[in-house]
């Protein structure tokens, strides 16, 4: 029996949760990643393999954060990523929770990117 590390069951929930869900024009896939110290969220059309709008706690737009790790930090992002989307003319999106738990910054995101607009 092998010892399977808590990135590679990420990584196997993700891949699951994959097949049901993908991006096209009409309505991009919003991708988010969460590292130790940042969150990272982007919108993709994996039709075309593009990547339509991207933000993160190391945007520029968001300089005054005290830290990228938090649930503030989440939300701020969620609604930049709301903001971009909105400037390219999107405001329906499908959620891709990257294989985390719907809880803590992965539910802020989601719902800064909900007070920013987007439908999912």
């Amino acid at each position: 029996m092998s010892i399977v590390s808590r990135s590679e069951r990420r990584v196997r929930k993700h891949a699951r949760v994959r097949k049901a869900v993908a991006g096209t024009s009409a309505r991009p896939r919003l991708n988010v990643f969460r590292s130790s110290k940042h969150i990272y969220a982007q919108i993709v059309d994996d039709v075309t393999g593009s990547t339509l709008a991207a933000a993160s706690s190391l945007s520029k737009e968001l300089d005054g954060l005290k830290t990228g790790a938090d649930k503030a930090a989440a939300r701020a992002v969620g609604k930049l990523i709301a903001q971009k989307a909105k400037d390219k003319k999107l405001d329906k999106v499908v959620f891709d929770r990257g294989g985390y738990v719907y809880h803590g910054r992965i539910k802020e995101l989601a719902e800064g990117a909900r007070e920013g607009g987007l439908k999912f």
